[in-house]
């Protein structure tokens, strides 16, 4: 009996270090809590930071505005026939309506407030509410500067607008602040699971990269790709792409950015010697991850990496220092990007600055840090003039070139790590890759 209790014992605290993936109907309920949060708690203060007391979303099924689609109970895939969803923010009584003009309540934080037996017109309903809180202003999502802001579609908006009075139009505007406002904040309790999730795409990738996974002149680049795919659908959780892995070597030109993510070969065969490096981002209850990694395929009799590989990750992790700690409350994307590339420059490095904002989307709402095609900064319609704020995720996305005089080339140091800004200013959701993962994995106990 000892020896049962024992081995249980010691299943249980191996099960225990491993990450825990919920079945669907505990996602399910923890999905619906978190939105019921983020509706009591969270859209009162950024519809007051936003001078807007009623938010009307509306979008027909199979064609969903970004944001109503984070806002859906966890058993809606999809909107409803016509869904309008209307928030009315009463900031004199502290309270907040949550309503639906549809037949049904939504989840339930959402109440149903139309009666088609009434009032047969469901425009006419939503008119009907809107004149009895009369409200001072109504945002509607559409936007030049921000696309998963602009989801209100033609016919909607022209619809809203002949049936709403006249003497009310004035009083609609974009709420494009809201709602990106709305996707980009993260909850406490969000930033908890986040760091799971960012945990999962390490091991996968560390697996990934391993003899596990890599027989080093027999495994090619594609089949790598393909393992995390599958791996991914194993575990029960979704990619939000595919992943990407590729190569550097001595014998090869630096070739453009662009090669890494379009335009690699198929079935590249992974050799000793290869710097490898992958692109790779998994989705779970709701949010997203993106990171990037590097690792070494050791040579016969190799117990590291070459140390021009090594300085060549700490110049990435300089990149990344210098991007982080310029990163500031109030500061535009263009202004970190400038003054993070300026002063990356100043210190010899040859930096490339490609930051985007992560979490209900991949490449999610906010302030966008630079693109590889753009490093003299984004132009107004990718949201220049929007500033970082906190309790908001970052793909850390950069590289650097360096020189390697042993291969005759330059190559680029490619990383990506998800990144949180808070209260406390910025830190690693669930830390960075300061060392190469070795392929195969050194054993300490062998050696000539």
């Amino acid at each position: 009996m000892k020896k049962i209790t024992l081995t249980l014992a010691l299943l249980y605290s191996l099960i225990s270090l491993a990450q825990h993936i919920l079945p669907e109907k505990e996602r399910a309920l923890v999905i619906d809590e978190i939105l019921e949060e983020r509706f009591d708690v969270l859209l009162p203060t950024l519809m007051d930071a936003a001078a807007i007391d009623m938010w009307i979303v509306m979008s027909r099924e199979y064609n969903e505005d970004p944001v109503i689609k984070t806002m859906l109970p966890a058993t809606w895939l999809n909107a409803r026939r016509r869904t309008i969803l209307l928030f009315y923010r009463n900031k004199a009584k502290n309270t907040i309506e949550k309503l639906a003009i549809a037949r049904y309540d939504v989840g339930k934080s959402i109440v149903s407030a139309w009666d088609k037996e009434k009032q047969p017109d469901q425009w006419k309903r939503l008119i009907e509410i809107i004149q009895e809180r009369n409200p001072n202003k109504i945002g509607l999502n559409f936007s030049k500067d921000h696309n998963i802001a602009d989801g209100l579609d033609k016919t909607d908006y022209d619809e809203f607008m002949s049936y709403l009075p006249k003497n009310m139009h004035s009083k609609v505007s974009s709420a494009e602040q809201l709602a990106v406002r709305w996707i980009e904040t993260r909850t406490p309790r969000e930033m908890i699971i986040y760091n799971q999730l960012v945990d999962i795409t390490h091991d996968i990738i560390a697996e990934a990269f391993s003899e596990k996974v890599i027989t080093p002149g027999v495994t090619t680049t594609t089949e790598v790709e393909w393992w995390m795919r599958q791996k991914v659908t194993d575990l029960g959780l979704e990619t939000w792409f595919h992943p990407t892995v590729d190569v550097q070597r001595s014998s090869e030109k630096l070739v453009a950015h662009l090669y890494s993510f379009s335009g690699r070969p198929d079935g590249l065969t992974i050799v000793p010697g290869d710097l490898l490096h992958c692109d790779f981002g998994i989705t779970y209850l709701r949010l997203n991850t993106d990171c990037q990694e590097l690792a070494y395929v050791l040579k016969p009799e190799e117990r590291t990496a070459p140390k021009f590989l090594v300085k060549g990750l700490m110049d990435g992790n300089k990149v990344q220092d210098f991007l982080t700690k310029n990163m500031i409350e109030g500061k535009t994307g263009n202004e970190i990007l400038a003054k993070a590339l300026t002063e990356a420059k100043a210190d010899g490095l040859k930096p490339s600055i490609y930051t985007h904002p992560l979490g209900t989307y991949g490449h999610s709402a906010g302030t966008t840090i630079g693109m590889w095609d753009s490093q003299d900064g984004v132009m107004k319609d990718d949201g220049e003039n929007y500033p970082l704020n906190k309790n908001t995720v970052y793909a850390i996305e950069l590289n650097t070139t360096i020189t390697i005089p042993e291969w005759n080339r330059d190559i680029r140091i490619m990383l990506e790590e998800a990144g949180f800004y808070g209260e406390n200013g910025f830190r690693y959701v669930n830390g960075r890759q300061t060392e190469l993962l070795l392929i195969p994995r050194v054993k300490n106990y062998q050696g000539n």
